[in-house]
């Protein structure tokens, strides 16, 4: 069996998803729910992205 060399990401996925999954936890674990759709909203307001279907 033939071992495959090890290479270097330049981008990893999972470690970046994983960081912004750990500030948005961090920035959102005590608000209400009101409080947390007025995040989502402002948050998407600022990504400048549109939402799917629109």
């Amino acid at each position: 069996m033939e071992t495959t060399k090890k290479t270097m990401k330049k981008f990893d996925a999972v470690k970046m998803m994983r960081e912004i999954r750990d500030k948005v936890s961090s920035e959102t674990q005590d608000m209400s729910f009101e409080e947390l759709k007025k995040y989502l909203k402002k948050q998407i307001a600022e990504s400048k992205l549109k939402p799917i279907g629109q």
